[in-house]
């Protein structure tokens, strides 16, 4: 196979040969956001609203340079909303309007904590 047939079979988040540093191979334990990512990845497949293949095909789909830029958790945050935003279940608009709303309760809860 030459490099350029190789090149175009291969999908931006295959990177298994690829040239890479060492692996943190480290257990550590998922940050709360981590845990609340794979837990919306479930119920939206449970759910019937974004399976595993699209999922997969989503990440695929954010193209090598925000793959690369973005950690695995991030990766399937970004995919979720472009796959609900192209269903036309959920808009940019109403995800910043939400995003707005948490932000303000972090806000308001560290304010109390003070």
């Amino acid at each position: 196979m030459t490099d350029s047939a190789h090149l175009v079979r291969k999908l931006p988040n295959d990177i298994g040969g690829a040239e890479a540093g060492p692996i943190d191979m480290t257990e550590h334990e998922l940050l709360p956001w981590e845990k609340r990512c794979h837990a919306l990845a479930d119920v939206l497949d449970f759910k019937k609203i974004i399976n595993t293949e699209e999922k997969r095909r989503g990440v695929e789909a954010l193209g090598a340079q925000m793959i690369g830029n973005l950690s695995y958790y991030e990766r399937w945050i970004v995919a979720f909303g472009n796959i609900l935003f192209q269903k036309g279940l959920l808009t940019p608009e109403e995800l910043a309007r939400k995003m707005d709303e948490v932000a303000a309760r972090h806000a308001a809860a560290e304010a109390g904590g003070a």
